[in-house]
């Protein structure tokens, strides 16, 4: 198949193509982040639906930063994708992705919600 016919276009017509392991190592890396993104959404809803004895707002906060993170994550990652194959096809360095951070932050503020919750229950 030629550069042209691949999806997106934006990404295989830059540069040449690189060694298929980095390729599909960048692949990966992509799908870890849609698994994370559903352990997210999953942890979020759960979370609410399944009405623990929690303060009602702080676990609300806490299971919408989650899902709207699960929503985040894709498009973050799809981006951190695109920029990393393109530098790979260019011989450029690899980009860096803020993506480790909002997660890491996100993660750690629902955290704090759900042990508030559970203290001021």
């Amino acid at each position: 198949m030629s550069a042209s016919g691949r999806f997106p276009r934006s990404v295989f017509n830059v540069g040449q193509e690189p060694d298929p392991r980095f390729t599909l190592a960048n692949e990966r890396t992509y799908l870890a982040w849609i698994r994370t993104a559903l352990a997210l959404i999953a942890a979020g809803v759960a979370l609410e639906l399944l009405g623990l004895d929690l303060h009602p707002g702080l676990r609300l906060a806490a299971s919408l930063i989650l899902i709207v993170v699960g929503i985040v994550t894709p498009l973050l990652g799809w981006r951190g994708w695109t920029r990393t194959e393109r530098a790979m096809r260019s011989s450029e360095p690899l980009p860096s992705s803020p993506l480790g951070v909002v997660l890491g932050i996100s993660v750690s503020i629902a955290g704090v919600l759900v042990v508030l919750s559970v203290l001021l229950r």
